[in-house]
């Protein structure tokens, strides 16, 4: 299974692809995608979508794990972080891919194992869960792949829950 993480953002996308194969979470492609501050703010959402889009057209994940946002001080910036997520879950929509949403307290939670972990002690387990040699640059990519390993975790719960059901 093919895993998406996205770190949304307006200025820095975080995204990584994760196989999960079994047990073992293993790389595929991970990066951001960045728009320029001084371009116009429709064609930074433009730019955000296109790329979403050819990413998912290239690395052809089976689902999509993307972080909620929190915001407590700039409103501003919720507004635009809030406008490029919704570019980016439309075009994994479009692709018919299923969404998992995740806080980053249930982020922290799934790859530390505490909910209140420091950022460093994130990048640090992505880096270890995923056999990197160094935690990847810029942070949002770090954050984009830790959203993809705590999806692939979820979703294997998830099925789990939904054969007991049955």
């Amino acid at each position: 299974m093919r895993v998406l993480g996205i770190d949304p953002g307006y200025a820095i996308v975080g995204f990584g692809f994760i196989d999960k194969i079994g047990h073992k979470l293993i790389p595929v492609q991970y990066g951001a995608i960045q728009t320029e501050a001084h371009t116009a703010p429709e064609q930074r959402l433009l730019q955000v979508y296109e790329s979403a889009c050819a990413l998912m057209d290239k690395y052809k994940p089976d689902t999509v794990g993307v972080e909620k946002l929190f915001f407590n001080r700039n409103v501003t910036t919720a507004f635009d972080v809030a406008q490029a997520r919704g570019a980016i879950i439309l075009a994994a929509v479009q692709r018919g891919l299923p969404i998992g949403e995740y806080t980053p307290l249930q982020v922290k939670q799934a790859v530390v194992g505490y909910g209140k972990a420091e950022k460093k002690q994130v990048q640090e387990m992505v880096k270890m869960f995923l056999k990197l040699s160094a935690v990847p640059k810029p942070d949002d990519v770090a954050d984009a792949l830790a959203v993809a390993i705590c999806h692939a975790h979820s979703i294997v719960l998830t099925q789990k829950i939904n054969e007991v059901k049955r």
